[in-house]
């Protein structure tokens, strides 16, 4: 792999703790992180991995980071920013693939894999329902170890990135509604609510996680009156003492969502699917009774979506009507507020890679960082993620047991 190995056979590293193997890899040399330019076609994708202070960080740490031109500038950032920060700055999208670590938001196509040197660390969003055999093929014959962004997990079991873009996903979904309930989108020209004397509108959320939550609160602060629907008792209680105060809350009853949604304004699908398998929670047959006008946003829609008429879309063309009924479901919502999800991305990734840096190698930050463990779906080109193999009818073997033999 990239990092300077270990020549020192005196000392028995599989006995050290993590701290003095830390230590002992610690400036070995500086690794090389390339961000290619994803805003070629900003109709997908306007977030960039690394702010401008991020990218000072790593340089700071001792690493170089090389920055396809333009690559910032959906998110409003400069290349002169990332210039100044102390980034290269490269005009071929071939200078960043010579990088050791390449990083970027959308997920690797067969172009990205082309370019490609081989035994690299590669990191981006996975989005496994759009990823095609041979993109996956491309990526084992480069020997690649590669990190999905969707699965990385924090030392506590957390998803930090999916709970990052969940909270910006949650907020941005009801300022979405908004708009295409206003006049400006063709709605119908109402306010979700606020008004001294009108009848608020009211808001159908599907899932007391973490979009739910944010969609909520953003929604009761502009007024709305709200229910929210989850299959678990526990996160409907997380999810009132996270509000403040009782709000209407209900289990999925399917008589109790019918007439929710009957009435319903808005309707937010928040729900976290586990698999692959469509789960509907809302059918076809109760988005005939909504409310013509009505807006339905799918924020589950990267895993199939949980409404049964909503489409995976591009933020190119997000929306669409059935029957009478406003649809939104573009996958990378994050991506209409780039450079605060740009910050937020950055927050999380930059001490990542300066830990992996750190390390001196892939196999001893691997080793020592279960949570990152998670991330990882090829290991020097060996596909470790079972749900990948299933789908493609691949073997897929155990990461944890090839990094004990190490």
């Amino acid at each position: 792999m990239y990092f300077l190995e270990d020549s020192d056979n005196s000392e028995d590293t599989a006995q050290m703790t993590q701290e003095k193997l830390l230590e002992k890899y610690k400036n070995s040399r500086k690794i090389s992180v390339g961000i290619p330019n994803d805003n070629k076609f900003p109709e997908y994708e306007k977030r960039v991995p690394l702010t401008p202070q991020g990218v000072k960080l790593l340089v700071d740490g001792g690493n170089e980071v090389v920055i396809q031109s333009g690559a910032g500038l959906a998110a409003n950032y400069s290349d002169n920013e990332y210039s100044e920060h102390g980034a290269v700055i490269a005009e071929s999208m071939s200078q960043v693939y010579d990088s050791d670590i390449i990083i970027k938001v959308a997920p690797f196509t067969e172009k990205d894999t082309d370019l490609m040197k081989g035994n690299q660390v590669v990191m981006s969003y996975l989005n496994i329902l759009r990823l095609s055999e041979e993109v996956l093929n491309k990526l084992i014959e480069k020997r690649v170890t590669a990190i999905a962004f969707e699965s990385l997990r924090d030392v506590d079991g957390s998803l930090p990135i999916v709970e990052s873009m969940s909270e910006i996903s949650g907020v941005t979904s009801i300022l979405m509604a908004s708009e295409y309930l206003s006049n400006y989108l063709g709605g119908k020209g109402v306010m979700l609510g606020g008004i001294t004397g009108i009848t608020p509108t009211e808001v159908v959320i599907l899932g007391a996680n973490t979009a739910g939550k944010y969609a909520a609160k953003a929604a009761l602060g502009l007024g709305a009156q709200i229910i929210v629907f989850d299959d678990s008792l526990n996160k409907l209680r997380q999810f009132e003492s996270f509000i403040g105060h009782r709000v209407q809350t209900s289990v999925f009853h399917p008589q109790v969502l019918s007439k929710a949604l009957l009435s319903a304004d808005v309707m937010i699908g928040a729900m976290e699917l586990d698999d692959l398998r469509p789960w509907y929670y809302v059918s076809e047959d109760m988005v005939r009774t909504m409310k013509r006008g009505a807006v339905i946003i799918d924020l589950s829609i990267d895993r199939g979506g949980c409404i049964e008429t909503t489409e995976c879309r591009t933020l190119a063309e997000p929306a669409y009507e059935k029957f009478g009924v406003i649809h939104f479901s573009a996958w990378n919502l994050p991506s209409r507020v780039a450079r605060t999800a740009s910050m937020a991305l950055s927050n999380i990734l930059c001490p990542l890679i300066q830990n992996m840096s750190d390390a001196g190698n892939t196999t001893t930050f691997l080793s020592h960082n279960p949570g990152t463990r998670q991330g990882v779906y090829l290991y020097n080109g060996i596909l470790t993620n079972e749900t990948l193999g299933s789908k493609f009818g691949m073997m897929s073997k155990n990461l944890d047991f090839m990094l004990s033999v190490y």
